[in-house]
């Protein structure tokens, strides 16, 4: 999967009244594994364009270690059951509040562009349409950005290098606060670890807010 969290700026802050945010995720995940034995361990898989893109990558597998850990699962490279291959992904389309009429409805422009989350194991999200220019497009102010965020774990045995374990997990919103949706996202991701519901699910997981 290629990383396209680098287009998105990790350091801003959420800001409002103190409370509480929910951080709402679709997970679907695939298991093989009946029981996690006890001090179970793992090691990070890199593909080659993750380890092309190293300080990306560690910045994602430090969000997914904590999730892991949460799940019962240790970090030790020296002597892992399992290695554990991480991907997350960050990208912007049109707000579903914005009035398409304006941006390029279907009399004005292109039309919807459609799958940027389609297919894998999704079995196709199809993806919220993104309506380009059109007449009005450029004496309108553009909306807002709207957020599409997918994280990935994928567990292998070892030293079968068997895949046991596939989860995902989507969520978009308006935020930008990309390094504070993710972690709680990897740890919607392994909800239930090692045997979470079938089917597609709607993970809440609530994170506090920063005092305005």
């Amino acid at each position: 999967m290629k990383l396209a969290i680098a287009a998105v700026v990790l350091t801003a802050s959420l800001t409002g009244c103190a409370s509480r945010w929910v951080v709402d995720s679709d997970v679907r995940t695939f298991s093989k594994i009946e029981t996690v034995p006890a001090a179970s361990t793992y090691r990070f898989e890199r593909l080659p364009s993750q380890q092309y893109e190293e300080a990306t990558q560690q910045q994602l597998e430090a969000m997914a270690a904590a999730a892991l850990e949460g799940a019962g699962l240790r970090h030790d490279d020296a002597n892992p059951s399992y290695s554990a291959l991480i991907g997350a992904r960050v990208t912007t389309e049109l707000s579903p509040w914005a009035d398409p009429w304006f941006y390029g409805g279907p009399w004005w422009g292109p039309g919807p562009r459609y799958g940027a989350w389609g297919g894998g194991p999704w079995g196709g999200w199809g993806g919220r349409g993104w309506y380009g220019g059109g007449w009005y497009g450029p004496a309108f102010p553009p909306p807002s950005p709207w957020y599409a965020r997918e994280v990935s774990i994928v567990l292998r045995e070892l030293p079968s290098n068997r895949v046991v374990y596939e989860t995902h997990a989507r969520n978009d919103g308006p935020y930008t606060a990309s390094d504070a949706v993710l972690p709680v996202m990897f740890q919607a991701a392994l909800q239930g670890f090692p045997n979470p519901p079938q089917g597609l699910r709607r993970v809440n997981i609530e994170i506090p807010t920063a005092k305005q």
